[in-house]
């Protein structure tokens, strides 16, 4: 790793020129749409430091993430579309980044920035997908979507739990909100005191369910009609740590030259029927609540002129390249971002004519297919190819002007045949999810959350023993050739739950009125295993009351899939293995 005084050196750079790089803060909370905020007229929620935030900040009012929060993610990260680089559903083993893509932290840790990140990755949880893999100099994380009802942070509760740092397991004490901004701030204040520019991120997890948080945040709202307590609590929490985390860089001289950018992964959830801003539906879905957020960017010394709207239409692809030319870091060669730089929008110094001409496609997917998706142009919204929208007059997308409209919507489709047909063939080419037999991560934990095309990130999929009597399989890549153990589970070892036994709800899974997010789980009288790998199939005997069994296999060296499950002692296909924990022995 290069050292900022050598990189200092090697530029010809003083070293007060090198410090006065202008710093990168982002904050990205998960699930809080458009409505979540005080400002934008919820009746019951009280955000005032997001408000104020929103309020000191240039707005993009117009802005477009992924409808879920891993393709969200990794446009962020990387500038690119979702179906370029690989990361287009939150499970289905299509989470990771596709190789030879950079992210923000790589290219700005290049510019000799120390890059750090705080909280929900969900990029991938195993080498060469880790946070500390793609650019990140520090990093505190949970793995998956979540903690405790997420498969690999299974029963791992929001307070006083275990999280990652720089890809070690600690355990903290307290609520996983105060765990992220604390880290983030000392790692901040450090950078300060030595002088270095830094890429702070911090995704928080909240407010994205189980919605646990502390009794302070959460007894304001209860027993007010339609508020979802625990969802507000959550985000008053943040709202809190934000308006902290905005003293300390105050405090610490760090704010006149600290670029500020606050928005959310992906539209409304908990807080849809009571306040949803004006916008049709929410997660998941096509229409603008689930893909249009709040962005706010600040930089007091940045000279962005009057904190006001912009409502030029933008998408999260556009941050990177906007952050790359406002901190003069280059574009590494040959890369080519999807998203464009939103400079001129944001200083005043010009719009772009080719703005008026856009179009943008919102698409994610479990399988992506064609005309799922959202084409924007302008004040139009061309969902799912078959229908069309004019947000200007038609907030709520109510009316549907397909018919009325034929010339526009025959130009919004022309694009996306071009752009569908360029990324087409990438559908069906995976990323690996693991690489194993690497010395950076001698054993692999692997879990039903990255099966191919089986949607099984959660406990309670788990629980239920989704995916069918053979489960799924995954995608790997074998670093060196050897000998292999896989060692195959029903449940993760942190449970200690044998192979044919029940693993219900505790108490500590239940959130705000007692409610539980896991069901009953099912059991199976599992007498033996099976598993296919490059080829290869090997069996091996065990028993209900066992925990775990092994197996053990020869594997050439590349790109190979491994699909594992259980069967009686008749020989009858049970369930998949739903957690697997790979490691070269010899």
């Amino acid at each position: 790793m290069t050292r900022p005084f050598s990189l200092v050196m090697l530029l010809g750079l003083s070293l007060p020129a090198f410090a006065a790089k202008p710093n990168v803060l982002i904050v990205l909370s998960d699930d809080q749409g458009s409505g979540d905020f005080s400002y934008a007229g919820n009746p019951i929620l009280k955000t005032p430091n997001m408000d104020r935030l929103a309020k000191e900040s240039v707005r993009l009012t117009d802005f477009h993430v992924a409808p879920m929060c891993s393709p969200t993610r990794g446009q962020l990260m990387t500038g690119v579309d979702a179906l370029r680089n690989g990361v287009t559903s939150v499970t289905a083993g299509r989470t990771f980044l596709r190789p030879g893509i950079p992210t923000a932290a790589e290219i700005f840790a290049s510019a000799g920035y120390k890059t750090g990140l705080f909280g929900k990755w969900h990029l991938g949880d195993h080498y060469p997908h880790r946070p500390i893999d793609r650019g990140f100099h520090e990093s505190a994380y949970h793995l998956g979507w979540g903690m405790l009802h997420a498969a690999p942070e299974f029963d791992n509760p929001l307070f006083d739990g275990r999280f990652f740092h720089n890809g070690e397991p600690k355990t903290f004490t307290g609520h996983c909100t105060d765990l992220w901004f604390d880290h983030a701030e000392a790692w901040m204040k450090e950078r300060k005191e030595k002088g270095e520019p830094f890429f702070c991120y911090i995704p928080t997890n909240a407010p994205h369910a189980p919605h646990i948080d502390k009794d302070e945040f959460i007894a304001p709202y209860r027993n007010k009609g339609k508020a979802p307590a625990g969802f507000f609590g959550m985000i008053a929490h943040v709202d809190q740590r934000l308006g902290q985390l905005d003293e300390f860089l105050t405090k610490s001289g760090l704010r006149e030259n600290t670029i500020v950018i606050f928005a959310t992964d992906n539209g409304g959830t908990s807080g849809v029927p009571l306040f949803n801003a004006g916008l049709r539906a929410g997660k998941t879905t096509y229409y603008d609540g689930g893909h249009r957020v709040p962005c706010f960017i600040r930089w007091p010394g940045g000279k962005l002129g009057e904190p006001r709207d912009v409502g030029t239409p933008a998408q999260v692809q556009d941050i990177l390249p906007t952050l790359l030319e406002m901190c003069d870091v280059p574009r590494p060669a040959e890369t080519k971002f999807d998203g464009r730089s939103l400079k001129g929008l944001l200083d005043g110094t010009g719009k772009d004519p080719a703005f008026d001409q856009r179009m943008l496609v919102v698409q994610y997917g479990q399988i992506p297919k064609k005309w799922d998706c959202c084409v924007i142009w302008n004040k139009w919204r061309l969902v799912k190819g078959e229908e069309l929208y004019d947000t200007e007059t038609d907030r709520g997308q109510q009316t549907n002007l397909i018919e009325k409209e034929k010339d526009v919507a025959a130009k919004i489709r022309t694009y996306y045949e071009g752009w569908w047909q360029e990324l087409e063939s990438k559908i069906s080419d995976f990323v690996p999810t693991a690489h194993i037999g690497s010395p950076r991560e001698p054993e692999v934990e692997l879990t039903s959350a990255d099966w191919e095309n089986i949607y099984a990130d959660n406990t309670g999929h788990v629980r239920n023993a989704v995916g069918g009597p053979t489960g799924g399989h995954w995608h790997l890549f074998v670093e060196t050739p050897g000998e292999y153990e896989i060692v195959l589970r029903r449940w993760p070892r942190s449970t200690k739950a044998a192979l044919g036994a029940k693993y219900d709800a505790l108490e500590k899974m239940k959130e705000v009125g007692g409610k539980s997010y896991a069901p009953a789980s099912k059991s199976f009288p599992i007498a033996a295993a099976v598993a296919e790998i490059a080829g290869q199939r090997v069996t091996a005997k065990t028993a209900p009351a066992e925990q775990e069994i092994a197996v053990k296999v020869k594997l050439p060296a590349g790109k190979t899939t491994l699909k594992a499950w259980f069967q009686d002692d008749k020989g009858q296909d049970q369930c998949g293995a739903f957690y697997a924990y790979v490691r070269k022995v010899k």
